[in-house]
């Protein structure tokens, strides 16, 4: 296995593993907290991830459309190229639903009342489980892919 491959793979399973943390960890603990905390702790969370992970996402479609190109002809192709589709496809299902709402919440005032945010955060959080399911699918197909392609 070339170590693109490898790297490739790192990324997006980092990718994929930090958006099950905030799903299954980071949202669970913030509906605990009472509004005026759950406020200021997802306006946080919204703004810090909502500057790292455009380019993180961007990486790894990088890095799906490079192994493409290097591995066409090889059996893992036509996996790689279904996962490069459907990483920019989660791309743009982001900047169209989630990051909308991402940035409504990032903006957020501490004081901002329960009833204006949390239908935000809940809608988010409906979506963002899309997404991670997604993610999940492209991972799976491109680690396959990659593995084909290693024999």
């Amino acid at each position: 296995m070339h170590l693109i491959d490898i790297l490739t793979i790192v990324l997006a399973g980092l990718m994929v593993g930090n958006e099950l943390t905030v799903s299954l960890f980071i949202n669970p603990v913030m509906w605990k907290l009472d509004a005026g905390a759950q406020a200021k702790a997802l306006s946080l969370f919204a703004g810090i991830l909502g500057r790292v992970m455009p380019f993180w996402y961007g990486l790894c479609l990088i890095l799906f459309l490079i192994e493409a190109v290097v591995h066409r002809g090889e059996p893992g192709f036509y996996p790689l190229v279904a996962a490069s589709i459907l990483w920019a496809a989660i791309i743009v299902f982001t900047i169209v639903w989630l990051v909308p709402i991402n940035n409504r919440v990032a903006a957020l005032a501490e004081g901002a009342p329960l009833e204006r945010w949390l239908p935000e955060h809940r809608r988010w959080d409906r979506l963002h489980r899309v997404r991670i399911l997604l993610l999940l699918v492209a991972l799976v197909l491109a680690t396959h892919a990659l593995l084909q392609c290693g024999r």
